[in-house]
């Protein structure tokens, strides 16, 4: 651990390996997916190359990648083993979750101002996956799958991280769904879901849920219920509402149910599940069992079992005014629907009354018409440049999009 390490001057093994995990449940494998080389751990001590002799080596290939006019995508980072959920400190240190059982915790900076990371610190290693991180008044909190801990001072410690404090470890222990992405919220208190420990069941409190605690891990209260696993969420830069996208239940065909996109402006809404999927689609084992509602149906429907995890509102200024206070959403792709769908970012417009009203792909390019993937998005983060960085936890990598007119 604490060990500073070079990014972009790296030397490579190389192997072929499946897709990675995917976020929505049931197995492990991931259909359709490409092989790729297996993103390298960073070598200690190696030989310096200039940045187009390291993109011709990695063969990346972004410009696969389609965008509406104007937009251009660019590796920010890569060989970071399974890049999950992302982070900005305010001082510009990203930090980067890992889902894997022994997973690490990276840091990455771009010194040097090119828009690529050229340092990376290991945080953390061996940590029971370590999905979530969030930063506050100098501290890392990381989000393994019963509990949540902390790393003080982290922002003057990349080189040498101090001994974690747990927070609280009163979160279930079951790995389905057990993963964890985590935010502070405008209210100071830090978000934390738990996911259904099954593809459909009914379970009680916690499970199916979005929690938040203090950040003393005192103070533990459901936000919102009926939820089966969100691994994504943000406030609304205006209102201050919490927006989430949710993982909709298998085996239900290839075309239903569809993923969702919610919005919980106060606490204690249940959103449905297993009870209701989408806009109001009974399930086909629990929906004739419903307890009495209300429930809340989706803000939007997104595709169906498209893996919507990482969603945020663009508040920056680069993009063209009309991206402005919109939601990107980074969908990780199905993993047994027939036909493939999802490895991509779509794009959730709200109207003038805060409702969602549209959705739409805004960059695809990591899946093949054949279903094949040599990338999967994860989360995505604003910079404050206002480009959006894109985690890929397939490819090891992070991408950076950004914006010129003409």
């Amino acid at each position: 651990m604490g060990n500073r390490i070079s990014l972009f001057v790296l030397t490579f093994a190389v192997f072929v390996f499946a897709a990675c995990l995917d976020a929505g449940g049931g197995s492990n494998t991931s259909g359709g997916a490409a092989e790729i080389e297996n993103p390298p751990a960073p070598a200690a001590n190696p030989p310096s190359i200039t940045g187009a002799e390291w993109r011709e080596k990695h063969k990346l290939p972004v410009e696969k990648i389609k965008m509406p006019a104007g937009f251009k995508i660019d590796v920010f980072a890569y060989g970071i083993t399974n890049a999950r959920s992302l982070c900005l400190s305010p001082s510009g240190t990203l930090f980067v979750g890992n889902r894997r059982n022994n997973g690490n915790v990276y840091a990455l900076k771009d010194t040097d101002g090119d828009f690529r990371a050229d340092e990376v610190f290991v945080i953390a290693e061996n940590l029971f996956m370590p999905n979530g991180v969030a930063f506050r008044d100098g501290d890392l909190y990381v989000a393994e799958v019963n509990r949540v801990i902390v790393f003080r001072d982290i922002k003057n410690r990349l080189a040498n991280p101090p001994a974690y404090e747990v927070v609280t470890d009163a979160y279930p222990g079951d790995t389905h769904h057990g993963w964890k992405f985590i935010r502070f919220g405008p209210d100071g208190k830090l978000y934390v879901p738990v996911g259904a420990p099954c593809n459909v069941c009914e379970r009680p409190d916690p499970y199916a849920g979005i929690t938040r605690i203090n950040h003393d891990g005192s103070g533990f209260e459901i936000v919102a219920r009926g939820v089966r696993n969100t691994v994504g969420f943000d406030w609304h830069p205006v209102t201050k509402e919490l927006w989430f996208t949710d993982n909709g239940r298998d085996m239900m065909g290839d075309d239903v149910p569809p993923d969702e996109l919610n919005h919980a402006p106060r606490l204690g809404m249940h959103f449905g599940f297993p009870y209701f999927h989408g806009k109001g689609i009974p399930d086909p084992e629990f929906g004739n069992s419903a307890p009495a509602g209300p429930y809340t149906p989706a803000a939007m429907e997104l595709g169906p079992h498209v893996a919507s995890l990482g969603m945020r509102f663009y508040t920056g200024n680069m993009f063209p005014a009309e991206y402005r206070n919109q939601i990107f959403i980074a969908e990780h792709g199905s993993w047994n629907r027939t036909v493939p769908l999802g490895a991509r970012v779509t794009l959730v417009k709200l109207g003038d009354d805060g409702e969602a009203k549209s959705y739409h792909v805004f960059a695809e390019g990591w899946q093949d018409a054949h279903g094949q993937r040599w990338g999967r998005p994860v989360d995505v983060e604003l910079m404050p440049d206002g480009s959006m960085l894109v985690s890929d936890d397939h490819a090891g990598a992070i991408y950076r999009i950004s914006y010129e007119s003409n």
